[in-house]
């Protein structure tokens, strides 16, 4: 029951105790019947000889009660209530905390927003299982576009399109942002509010020449670092989290030699010549070790190398500087925040660029693009209250932009936001130079299946990069091919 509720409670007993006084007192006085608890309750009737003081509770007016407030359910990988300063999600984390009871304030008895933190690699698992079995569901999940094909797969999320496009900052959004969040029927299966393409952070004092322009240069400059004692490349090699290493490094690396892992019909497509080149690349730099160990030891290592400069470069997500701290610069420089700052401190004082990454002559680097947002589950009971949500948020810039670099950690969805002042500042001027210089876009293509996808890929690469890399590459690659085609 919340405060108003409680005192109405309070000030139905007083008024209720007075009448009994009353009709003790002046047997002439009219019934009164009890009002409903959900009303306000009558004053009553007192005849005109009866004398009434200015303050006596039965003459006050009593505060009709609020319409019912209703709970909106949110499933973000973040956790409002964790406040540990050294929490991988601690930016998502304090995000929530500080703005929960901000749109509570505002929407206080309509809404109460309560979210439940969920496992960043279980979520879509847990939302798909719900809605198949009938379970609970939240109203609004925090999700990215490249799990989108899964849920609508599994038909897991409701169409936005027909309400998105009535709304007033629908022309403002970037159609790359619109175009990640459409599923295969035209619909609109989630509301992008950023983007974040992945690039390549590197510590420029080990390269001095500049970052290479192609695989050619890039081997001439990772030998220099070699001698060095220093690995040219740190990455996420492992098989790990269902072979998520395929959407990063792997797909930044075949998109920049041409390659992809689809056709236009939804068919992998593996065995080419450019993925056959690019799977070669990565076989060599390894056999030549230009790239660290960590690359290959999983529970994301591979920062560590680039943490402590023994990895000269390292193919991430825009995002990934959230993560990748302290820092300890070739020359010694220490960045030792222990948060996010210490990789936006490095960019700002040169020690660390972003770059895209390098391409064979006559093609432009590539790499995945992600659009982040929010879904609405098949069996939502609040769908109101997620249209009160987005407009809160993309109705007024600075929210817009405090989510954005916040839990977001990208570039706004919203073309006008990108002038916001949050913006003018190194990191995203140099991210925005990089990423123009790259052609991005989501790393399944029009694969249906792309988590079965990604670990059917990843596997594959590892194998003939780590275990066995003398088996012949386009043979393994059609195994694969065939195998994920078999289902379709």
């Amino acid at each position: 029951m919340n405060k108003s509720r409680k005192m109405f409670g309070i000030t139905l007993i007083s008024l209720l105790v007075i009448l009994s006084l009353l009709a003790a007192c002046t047997p002439t006085a009219p019934e009164v019947t009890e009002a409903p608890a959900s009303q306000p309750a009558e004053k009553p009737d007192v005849p005109e000889t009866e004398e009434v003081k200015e303050d006596d509770p039965a003459e006050e007016p009593v505060a009709e009660a609020p319409a019912d407030e209703r709970d909106f359910i949110t499933w973000f990988q973040y956790d409002q209530n964790n406040t540990d300063p050294s929490s991988d999600e601690r930016v998502g984390n304090m995000y929530l905390n500080k703005t929960i009871p901000e749109f509570n304030e505002d929407f206080d008895g309509k809404w109460n927003w309560i979210n439940v933190p969920k496992a960043w690699d279980k979520i879509f698992s847990e939302l798909v299982a719900a809605v198949l079995a009938g379970g609970d569901v939240p109203d609004m999940m925090y999700a990215g576009s490249s799990d989108l094909p899964t849920l609508v797969q599994n038909g897991a999320v409701q169409d936005m399109r027909a309400w998105a496009e009535t709304q007033s900052w629908w022309k403002d959004l970037d159609p790359n942002a619109i175009t990640a969040c459409t599923g295969p029927d035209g619909g609109l299966y989630c509301l992008p509010i950023a983007e974040t393409p992945h690039l390549t952070y590197i510590w420029t004092d080990h390269f001095p020449n500049g970052w290479p322009r192609t695989p050619d240069e890039f081997m001439v400059e990772a030998e220099r670092l070699k001698n060095e004692g220093v690995s040219a490349l740190t990455f996420f090699g492992s098989t790990a989290y269902g072979g998520d290493g395929a959407t990063r490094a792997v797909y930044t690396v075949i998109s920049s030699f041409g390659g992809s892992y689809s056709d236009n019909e939804g068919n992998m497509t593996l065995n080419t010549p450019e993925v056959v080149a690019a799977v070669e690349f990565l076989r060599d730099i390894v056999a030549k070790g230009y790239v660290t160990e960590t690359t290959f030891a999983g529970s994301f290592m591979e920062e560590e190398s680039f943490k402590d400069a023994s990895g000269a470069a390292i193919p991430t997500g825009l995002f990934g500087y959230r993560y990748i701290n302290p820092l300890t610069a070739p020359d010694g420089t220490k960045y030792d925040k222990g948060s996010s700052d210490d990789m936006l401190d490095a960019i700002a004082a040169g020690d660390v660029k972003m770059v895209p990454f390098f391409a064979p002559e006559g093609k432009t680097p590539g790499c995945n693009n992600v659009a982040r947002g929010f879904v609405i589950p098949v069996g939502a009971q609040n769908v109101e209250a997620v249209y009160d949500y987005i407009n809160w948020l993309m109705t007024d810039a600075d929210r817009n932009a405090e989510f954005v670099v916040g839990p977001a950690a990208g570039f706004p969805s919203l073309l006008s936001v990108l002038d916001h002042e949050v913006f003018q500042v190194p990191f995203y001027q140099v991210a925005k130079d990089a990423i123009t210089q790259a052609s991005c876009s989501p790393y399944y293509g029009t694969l249906e299946r792309p988590a079965e996808a990604k670990e059917l890929i990843m596997n594959t690469i590892y194998k003939l990069i780590r275990e066995n890399p003398d088996a012949d590459i386009a043979t393994e690659l059609q195994k694969a091919q065939d195998e994920y085609n078999s289902g379709n």
